[in-house]
């Protein structure tokens, strides 16, 4: 190849080729992708440690990323026989179902069986006083129906074992929140409620006319092959390895109770679902890679409004946005259910995902620094302060749900 006489000057004299004119143009550099920190391990640890120092027997984490799976676990799975946590385990997930709800419904949307902005009554006639209604204020917890767990379990043990082996109608759960006093006019603010995920269950099962376990079925758990993952509502057991969940009474030093098996009628739609960590990975990861939704129903499900007032954490359709403290943005939904705390959450490319689970419930520490693992896992090690500082981030940097009432 012939080298141009100006080239060989500028070589001679010491200048680096990028300062020569080239006879032939250059394509431009393209934009530089961030570089993506490695999970912190020890930060999830100390996070499962410290949710094992407030209280709870055992908790553990799975996260997925570009290197491959980790795991961690602490405690044990079971008090009575010892048998350590294990992330092969199932577990209740509490209100991480509702986002498996938000999923089924908004493909019927996407079918045209169903208007996202149309009155719920118009598909379940008579069923709410209000036909300001609509299906969206459910799916953003912006109906104002008010949540009839705040009165359920106003008394935590008692009002648990009051419902533990009870069977409800769907019907009987909204009758309980139409006799409590509204919370907003609708569309006004988010108030969380359970109510609305009921609500939600019942359009499933009126617009396709099967049962809600057979939606789920048909829609998520066999079209991503999650086989450890169900819809167990009546049944109380939790088939195969599992872990079991202990409810802490409102008195402080007053005995664990083993809450695993229960109906989970009280919360049908809104947070019956079984599942385990590899599960729960699976779901979080096709989910924001787009495989179960359209990009117009992603793009609604991902429109998130704030429910803080420092605006870190955001609600969607039935899916929970937080923005971490190192910028980057998770979404996923958090669960609380007798016996368990689980978080699991996603980056929106779906390239990273963790699941963490704690198998106690009643404790809002234990919730907020199980929150700690997002954290850890997804903003990796914390910068070393500078000379004079203090710590950069702590365990409990993520807003957890402890401020909320609990079966969340």
């Amino acid at each position: 190849m012939a080298v141009s006489a100006t080239l060989i000057t500028a070589l001679a004299c010491g200048l680096a080729p990028a300062t020569v004119a080239s006879a032939a143009p250059q394509a431009p550099a393209g934009p530089r992708t961030p570089a993506v920190p490695a999970p912190d391990l020890e930060g999830v640890t100390a996070a499962l440690n410290a949710a094992m120092a407030n209280g709870a027997p055992g908790a553990m984490a799975r996260f997925t990323g570009p290197d491959g799976v980790r795991t961690r676990t602490v405690g044990v799975r079971d008090r009575v026989s010892g048998e350590a946590m294990d992330t092969r385990a199932r577990f209740r997930i509490g209100s991480v179902s509702k986002t498996f709800s938000s999923v089924v419904l908004l493909q019927l949307v996407d079918e045209g069986r169903l208007e996202l902005d149309a009155p719920v009554n118009r598909y379940l006639p008579g069923l709410l006083p209000d036909e300001r209604i609509t299906v969206r204020h459910l799916l953003t917890h912006r109906s104002g129906l008010a949540d009839y767990t705040d009165q359920m379990f106003a008394r935590t043990v008692p009002g648990f074992e009051a419902v533990r082996n009870r069977v409800f109608s769907p019907q009987e759960l909204v009758g309980l929140s139409l006799a409590l006093p509204r919370t907003t006019e609708p569309g006004a603010a988010y108030k969380y409620s359970n109510t609305n995920f009921v609500v939600v269950g019942m359009l499933i099962e009126k617009t396709t006319g099967t049962s809600l376990a057979r939606q789920y079925e048909r829609r998520v758990i066999k079209p991503l092959n999650l086989r450890h993952t169900s819809y167990v509502h009546p049944e109380t057991r939790i088939q195969g390895q599992h872990v079991r969940g202990y409810l802490h009474p409102d008195e402080e030093g007053a005995p664990l109770v083993d809450s695993t098996e229960q109906t989970v009628s009280w919360a049908q739609a809104a947070g019956a679902v079984i599942s385990d960590p590899a599960d729960l990975n699976t779901f979080t990861t096709a989910l924001m890679r787009g495989r179960l939704l359209s990009p117009r129903m992603m793009d609604a499900m991902t429109t998130v409004t704030p429910t803080d007032a420092a605006q870190t954490r955001f609600y969607g359709l039935g899916l929970r946005r937080y923005d971490l403290s190192c910028g980057t943005q998770v979404y996923g939904h958090t669960g609380t259910v007798q016996g368990f705390y689980t978080y699991a959450f996603a980056t929106r490319d779906g390239r990273r995902a963790l699941s963490a689970m704690a198998n106690t419930s009643n404790r809002g520490a234990v919730n907020t620094v199980l929150g700690g693992t997002l954290e850890a896992a997804f903003c990796g090690k914390p910068a070393k302060p500078a000379a004079g500082q203090g710590k950069q981030r702590s365990l409990s940097v993520v807003p957890a749900e402890a401020d909320l009432p609990e079966n969340r």
